[in-house]
Parts: structure tokens; C-alpha cells; sequence
């Protein structure tokens, strides 16, 4: 592996370890090209091993999109899909709930693993409401209600693993 820095400074791999491929950001990862969906542009492609470098407001490469397209009940909610190789069965994503926003109240078949990333804020599973923070891991089961909030004056901001095909949530409630 050859170390070398990218225009920023930050170290990068060099030649022979898949981030040297045309299209690709600087760090090295390939981006879809702009003629695909939204989403699809959105995503890294991730064929090759590399590395999407954060740089404290978001990742390399990265896009940030709408939690939703629909009109359902959430509000002040982005989201960012880090990784969805296409020879892999999940998904990463990063979500982002700003002050005083909520996702939807919702269940699905699919299983959510959720780990704090950045501030805190609350989960809501079945019944109960949960403090979230940083590092602590959320396992939501399926058909289980839940919803993600931000009482409080920072972003709330966690990562979230899904299967890469999974069902439609089915939205509860107003």
C-alpha cells in the first residue's frame, strides 16, 4: 500500500488498492455519475475497498438528501447513505434530526440497528421514550413502532444500519 496525501492534506492509499479509479472523489471513492437517480448519484459506489473521509460537517462525496420524498408526519430530518455495495446485504445510513425535528412514527418487517453518532436526542419504541447519545446502540425489532426526536438545541445525528432490500415502512398514526 502506498501512502499519499490528497490536495487537502489529509493521507490517502495510493495506486493498487481500488481507490485510484477514474471518477473518483479525492478520497479515492468512486461517485455515480449524474445521469442516474438522485439517490443513486448520492451514493458512493463502493466496489473497491477505500475510505469516505468525514470532515466534521459530512462525508467526501456524500450528498445529503431529504429524509423523505413523501408527505408524511416528520420534520427538520436529512439523510446520507454511506454504503450500499451492491455485493452486500445491508446498508449504512446516516441520518441527521435537527432541533426540535422528528422522523415518522412508523413499523416495517425489516430490522433497524442505530447507533448514536453525534449529540442526543430520544427514541421512541412501542410505548416507551429512550435517551439517546453517543455510541449507545438502538435495536428497533420488526413491526416494533418507533420514532427518532431532537428536543433538544443541537443536531441529533446517528448512523443506521438496514438490509440493503427491505419493505416499506407503514406509517401509525395523524
Amino acid at each position: 500500500m502506498v501512502a499519499s496525501r490528497s490536495e487537502g492534506g489529509r493521507p490517502r492509499t495510493g495506486a493498487g488498492d481500488g481507490l485510484d479509479n477514474p471518477g473518483a472523489d479525492s478520497a479515492g471513492v468512486g461517485i455515480a455519475p449524474s445521469c442516474e437517480s438522485p439517490v443513486a448519484e448520492a451514493t458512493p459506489r463502493l466496489e473497491a475497498s477505500g475510505i469516505l473521509r468525514y470532515d466534521g460537517a459530512g462525508w467526501t462525496g456524500v450528498r445529503t438528501l431529504p429524509y423523505k420524498t413523501s408527505a408524511e408526519d416528520f420534520a427538520g430530518m436529512t439523510r446520507r447513505i454511506l454504503a450500499s455495495p451492491e455485493a452486500a446485504a445491508f446498508e449504512v445510513r446516516y441520518f441527521e434530526v435537527d432541533p426540535g425535528g422528528h422522523s415518522s412514527l412508523e413499523r416495517h418487517a425489516h430490522i433497524h440497528v442505530v447507533i448514536g453518532y453525534r449529540g442526543r436526542g430520544r427514541v421512541r419504541l412501542g410505548d416507551a421514550v429512550h435517551e439517546v447519545g453517543f455510541g449507545d446502540v438502538v435495536y428497533v425489532a420488526p413491526g416494533d413502532a418507533h420514532q427518532f426526536l431532537n428536543p433538544y438545541g443541537d443536531p441529533f445525528g446517528f448512523l443506521c444500519i438496514v438490509d440493503r432490500d427491505r419493505d416499506r415502512p407503514e406509517p401509525i398514526g395523524g
